[in-house]
């Protein structure tokens, strides 16, 4: 997971700077997350801008079950920082299924370093921003994992608008973006750059979907 060419694809309606994406945004975005069509649980954000200042506060909560016994549970907290219209840090808490994993990434003057429990510092592009989904610049930037901190390398394809489906069962045009590579994941903005649907592979061959509540 260590590879570090990235392959970059740009979007014609992508915003500079982060505070600026997160104008459009409500103080609040939630999914509901789906694993092969079932609902599993719930992903919920916060945007948080003074000045030039930006906090995104992710907490994500799923379980799988077979009736009342629960046979997997995943919690990922997350709190993202930007400055100036540049990534600034991440800090991770993950559980997933009794793992338990965590990230710290900093912008530094020579990079972005990311450490983990496990393994020490380690140094990333100047541009590298955290696979969050968000903002829809990570269609142009070096990427690496907010749960393992291992860098990403991905190839990214602009699929035009597609109709996509949000919780409550309307339809709308949304901006498609597919990612693949070290992960397969698609996803979906709306007309103000709105992160709107995701859809990924799981590693045990499962579909994911998030579906904006």
């Amino acid at each position: 997971m260590r590879r570090r060419d990235v392959l970059l694809g740009g979007l014609a309606a992508v915003t500079a700077g982060a505070p600026a994406i997160a104008a459009a945004y409500p103080k609040t975005l939630a999914f509901a997350a789906y694993r092969n069509g079932a609902h599993i649980g719930e992903q919920r954000m916060s945007f948080e801008a003074a000045d030039e200042q930006l906090a995104v506060r992710t907490e994500a909560e799923f379980s799988i079950k077979i009736g009342p016994v629960v046979l997997f549970r995943y919690r990922h907290a997350a709190l993202e920082r930007w400055r100036a219209g540049r990534f600034d840090s991440l800090e991770t808490h993950t559980d997933s299924g009794g793992k338990r994993e965590s990230v710290i990434a900093t912008r530094t003057a020579s990079g972005v370093v990311i450490a983990t429990p496990s393994h020490g510092p380690a140094s990333a592009p100047a541009g590298a921003l955290p696979f969050t989904h968000w903002n829809m610049a990570i269609a142009r930037a070096p990427l690496f994992n907010p749960q393992t901190g291992a860098l990403l390398r991905q190839t990214v394809r602009q699929l035009g608008p597609s109709l996509i489906s949000l919780a409550d069962g309307r339809q709308l045009q949304a901006q498609h973006v597919s990612f693949s590579g070290d992960a397969s994941i698609d996803d979906w903005y709306d007309a103000e750059g709105v992160w709107t649907a995701l859809r990924g592979r799981l590693v045990d061959g499962s579909t994911l979907e998030y579906r904006r509540l």
